[in-house]
């Protein structure tokens, strides 16, 4: 199952249409860590004459070397710029550290590449808002990849909601915490990286929850938590009041194991994503469980779980590429907007204030 998608008004010349529809999608590789390579092998399950890897850039250009020789892509380059100078590239995954990616989506943008951006898209809600207005001024396509809504299991979610399933919904619950132990993680525990649970990790509760709840702005928002010495976020509670009633009890952690699933409960019964739930391969229903596996490749490594399903916002991509759109009709920029709002709305109950929120 992929995700929904309506036609486009304004969508390309039938001639155009069918010309690229023959063509791959030629893809730039914006970062040369370890979500790019997961996001590379990812479409590799996916038909070559659709999708094909171009280049890659990384920080410095032995890196980028390396990566292209393990990846099997033809060129590397050793800064962002010239990726975004190369004519040969339609669309760029943006890959690298959050505090990056709305400057590197503008840069791409500003070459005539569309972009696929990594979440959080930015660091808040104002780096947000510059990249649309970008976006809007270089009639470029832009979207966060926010690939958990494009998952199976998250679609199957979402129509088991529709149709009335569970009945009434009147909660979601979710978690997603692990402990980083003795050994912090830089990136997660540095203010001017971006760190803290909400940005890294809190993003996927919040998104699951705006996704049950129809995308609908919360009537009200209330946080708690602690703060690492360096001024991040180690653990938040979060409650989301929306109309009807309808609540969202969230919970995120990088100092302790949480049960990392959610849960949708109905006035008729439940549904539950099991642990890992961002990227879950089955869903438990009152009438048993469906299951969603993932595609595997002979000789796949992944660095994170479930990567496979990184396929599904790519196929997205090329979908609205197809019709000519300029955002993903079912993740509209809009969505990612309202998520960051909520991010910062939580930051700031929490006390948790970066360099970039000047």
């Amino acid at each position: 199952t992929s995700a929904p998608y309506v036609k486009s008004s304004f969508s390309l010349s039938s001639e155009v249409s069918v010309a690229l529809t023959s063509m791959a999608t030629r893809w730039g590789i914006c970062s040369a860590g370890k979500i790019a390579n997961d996001f590379v092998t990812a479409l590799k399950t996916l038909p070559a004459s659709d999708h094909r890897v171009c280049a890659v850039a990384g920080r410095d250009l032995a890196r980028a070397q390396q990566f292209a020789s393990q990846l099997s892509v033809p060129k590397a380059y050793g800064s962002y710029e010239e990726l975004a100078k190369d004519p040969e590239i339609d669309v760029v995954y943006i890959g690298a550290i959050h505090t990056t990616h709305a400057d590197l989506s503008i840069t791409m943008m500003r070459h005539g590449k569309a972009v696929l951006c990594e979440k959080p898209f930015g660091i808040n809600v104002k780096e947000v808002e510059r990249a649309i207005a970008v976006a809007r001024e270089q009639n470029t396509f832009l979207m966060e990849a926010a690939w958990s809504r494009f998952l199976p299991s998250w679609l199957e979610v979402k129509s088991q909601v529709n149709s009335g399933a569970v009945g009434d919904v009147r909660m979601v619950l979710a978690s997603f915490g692990f402990s980083m132990g003795d050994k912090p993680v830089e990136r997660l525990v540095r203010k001017d990286m971006g760190g803290g649970a909400v940005l890294d990790i809190g993003i996927y509760a919040i998104s699951f929850a705006s996704f049950v709840f129809g995308d609908e702005k919360p009537i009200s928002v209330r946080a708690a938590g602690n703060l690492l010495d360096t001024g991040v976020d180690e653990q938040v509670g979060i409650t989301l009041v929306y109309p009807g009633g309808k609540v969202a009890s969230l919970a995120v952690s990088i100092g302790a194991k949480l049960p990392c699933e959610a849960e949708v409960v109905g006035t008729k019964g439940s549904l539950k994503l099991p642990d890992p739930f961002w990227c879950s391969a089955k869903v438990e229903t009152p009438n048993g469980v469906k299951e969603f596996p993932y595609p595997t490749l002979p000789d796949e490594k992944y660095f994170f779980v479930n990567s496979a399903g990184l396929r599904y916002e790519a196929e997205e991509v090329r979908r609205c590429l197809l019709a000519g759109k300029k955002e993903s009709d079912s993740y509209p920029m809009a969505k990612t907007e309202l998520i960051a709002t909520l991010m910062d709305e939580v930051r700031r109950q929490v006390g948790v204030v970066y360099p970039r929120d000047d």
